[in-house]
């Protein structure tokens, strides 16, 4: 029986690539797809992420948009890293779908159930107003599963990682929230490297096979470019891929602070391994992956799709 989940996204290359996975995946059922500003603005990531739908032949399933900025800060967006549309590379379609006329935070709220994951792949700005809106959701809401964070590094900050950055605050309120979270962080994403290789070996399958490598050859320079990479993490796929099969990441469970008032350190997620805190752990934190296997599911998932 498959486990249903909902993406909260900003797509983004690897949004779009974790939807598609999980599209292609059927241990995964995706039952809709919520949006907010993060890697670009609400328009442009709630555009892409019906695009993406699109692409993979499932305009069916509904879409959200949520908020178009952070709790209580500006936006910083990502487009040094994503482009001027977010999903730079390959020609974006037409979406012939429109999000529905009801804010993210409150659909969220009518799709969560007993059994129910979501998989935030962004700033975790709509969770945070959901549990605002609607606190009874804590109660039924069976897990989250956050691609943000890191334990020992950053990527917009030497501290902090992008999703726990723009929205820190957001991110404080959902570590508090007493609903069981997996945090697949930096730590982990960066042990996988999507290389040129895969991505020739996509270009030549289906319409979202040529999509995945078209982004990857854009995505992949800003690697290239900024970290020396011979490949690009796949970071919100690896959250998805962690649903699908849960063996494939190693977790420890910890306390997770996220610090909202620090000069050098603002948006660092500050995973207590040892316990030194004191403070009861509340998360688990991936701290290694079996970086083949998750290519390979990556892959050859992506390559089943038309």
């Amino acid at each position: 029986m498959s486990t249903k989940i909902v993406i909260d996204c900003d797509p983004g290359h690897d949004d779009a690539i974790a939807i598609l996975l999980a599209l292609a995946s059927p241990e995964v059922e995706l039952i809709g797809v919520t949006t907010v500003a993060g890697n670009q603005t609400l328009d442009k990531t709630t555009r892409n992420a019906l695009v993406t739908l699109e692409i993979a032949g499932r305009a069916d399933i509904p879409v959200a948009a949520g908020a178009d900025a952070p709790l209580r800060r500006e936006l910083r967006t990502a487009a040094h890293v994503h482009g001027e549309t977010g999903l730079d590379g390959p020609e974006l379609p037409q979406p012939s779908a429109r999000p529905l006329g009801v804010h993210a935070a409150d659909f969220l709220a009518e799709l969560i159930e007993p059994g129910v994951v979501l998989v935030p792949t962004a700033p975790l700005t709509n969770l945070a107003l959901m549990l605002e809106r609607h606190p009874d959701v804590a109660d039924r809401l069976e897990r989250i599963v956050w691609m943000g964070g890191a334990i020992a590094e950053g990527n917009v900050t030497p501290a902090a990682e992008f999703n726990a950055f723009v929205d820190p605050e957001a991110a404080a309120v959902v570590f508090a929230s007493g609903i069981p979270v997996t945090m697949v962080g930096l730590d982990v994403t960066h042990k996988a490297l999507f290389t040129r290789a895969h991505a020739d070996r996509l270009r030549g399958a289906g319409r979202a096979g040529r999509f995945v490598a078209e982004l990857s050859d854009f995505f992949q320079r800003f690697h290239e470019r900024s970290y020396g990479f011979d490949g690009s993490p796949i970071h919100d796929a690896m959250a998805v891929a962690h649903v699908v099969d849960p063996t494939l990441l190693t977790t420890r469970n910890a306390n997770v602070a996220v610090e909202t008032r620090s000069e050098l350190c603002d948006g660092r997620t500050v995973v207590d391994l040892r316990g030194v805190t004191g403070r009861a752990p509340n998360a688990d934190v991936g701290v290694d992956v079996d970086a083949a296997r998750f290519l390979d599911l990556l892959v050859s998932r992506i390559e089943s799709l038309p």
